[in-house]
């Protein structure tokens, strides 16, 4: 039997390869290298329909109409049996009628995060799905609430392969001694130049003491224009990138690291299960910035901070994004290091042990096909 996959963030990928792996189904869909090799067959690249924020949608919307013509006439034509939408949510709600309508069982892995933009659409997508496999703990009686099948079965960062400590920094080639920094500035074009000069500028050589360094830890999910933009800024600033392979994304090295700098995201809860302390930086266009401060329902952007409840870790936001409050948030971390750990192991506690998603995801796919 055949299954629908569409996810649109490297995140996403992996996880939904995992899933792949575990069910051994036919799959096609729209995703990334991860699930390539896991056996998917695309109908449309990912990259060149992932958006963010109204002006970034705008300047692709071409794109993204042209990869969900191509889905819908996929779904028509190859009929599955049971579809995964992985996060997207602007892309795969649009899926969701012509689903149902074709009798295609749905789950929806990694729900929308409606408690924090957009509420009113939980009703529709609730109505629209047979089951919701959700990440985040509280989310589970959330989507219930809403008349959803929902699950907590763990977040995907909880089961990703990472190397120790030693072998991270040998493969970098960092010493013992040294204080190192991650830079995680995002896996989509727009975020990444937007946040990258203001990151490597935070810890630049001149600015740096002695015993500290940094390393970008750069996608290659990224395409090739955008990779080499960010290799000359870093080489600019005196900064060594690193680049990740986009089916082991950072968290395989990040253990190496005593504290981050990140990208609003998934990338930031990565760096907490790696017991590495993050800052947290983002920046919108203009337009959906302007949205998003009428929008938001939600007192915290980081992950780590929306699962306890408290602001744990530094959130730097549009204007507050740039060199030397990042500068000033480390310098924080590092003076109080032990709390930033402490505050590490309690994000672990509330998400919970024991769990591995794919699997659990996998065991609630396969009935249907």
């Amino acid at each position: 039997m055949t299954l629908l996959v569409v996810c649109g963030e490297p995140s996403g990928d992996r996880a939904a390869a995992k899933v792949i792996g575990h069910l051994g189904a036919r799959a096609f869909g729209i995703a990334g290298p991860s699930c390539a090799r896991a056996g998917l067959e695309s109908c449309a690249h990912v990259e060149r329909s992932a958006a963010l924020g109204v002006l970034d949608v705008a300047a692709r919307a071409a794109r993204v109409l042209a990869t969900l013509r191509a889905v819908r006439s996929a779904i028509i034509r190859r009929r599955p049996r049971a579809a995964m939408l992985v996060n997207y949510t602007e892309f795969n709600v649009r899926l969701l009628g012509l689903l149902r309508r074709h009798g295609v069982r749905v789950l929806w892995y990694a729900a929308p995060q409606v408690w924090a933009w957009r509420p009113k659409r939980a009703g529709h997508i609730a109505r629209n799905v047979d089951a919701m496999a959700v990440i985040l703990p509280f989310e589970e009686s959330l989507w219930r609430n809403h008349g959803a099948d929902a699950r907590y079965v763990g977040h995907p960062a909880m089961e990703v392969e990472r190397l120790s400590r030693a072998a991270a920094r040998a493969e970098l080639g960092l010493s013992d001694d040294v204080h190192a920094t991650a830079i995680l500035p995002g896996s989509r074009p727009r975020e990444v130049r937007r946040l990258l000069p203001a990151m490597l500028k935070a810890v630049a050589p001149s600015e740096r003491r002695k015993g500290h360094t940094a390393r970008v830890l750069l996608t290659m999910a990224l395409d090739d224009d955008v990779r080499a933009w960010a290799r000359a800024r870093a080489r600019e600033a005196g900064v060594a990138v690193y680049e990740v392979a986009a089916e082991d994304g950072a968290p395989r090295v990040l253990a190496a690291f005593d504290a981050a700098l990140s990208a609003s995201g998934t990338a930031s809860l990565e760096a907490v299960m790696a017991n590495v302390p993050p800052v947290v930086a983002y920046r919108l266009d203009a337009v959906a910035a302007f949205v998003a401060r009428r929008l938001l329902r939600t007192p915290h952007v980081a992950l780590p901070n929306v699962l306890l409840g408290r602001r744990a870790f530094p959130e730097l936001l549009q204007d507050d994004a740039r060199a030397e409050p990042m500068r000033a948030a480390l310098s924080g971390l590092a003076a109080h290091r032990e709390q930033a750990l402490a505050d590490c192991a309690e994000t672990q506690r509330v998400l919970g042990k024991g769990h591995a998603p794919s699997r659990t995801v996998a065991d609630m796919i396969a009935p249907w096909l």
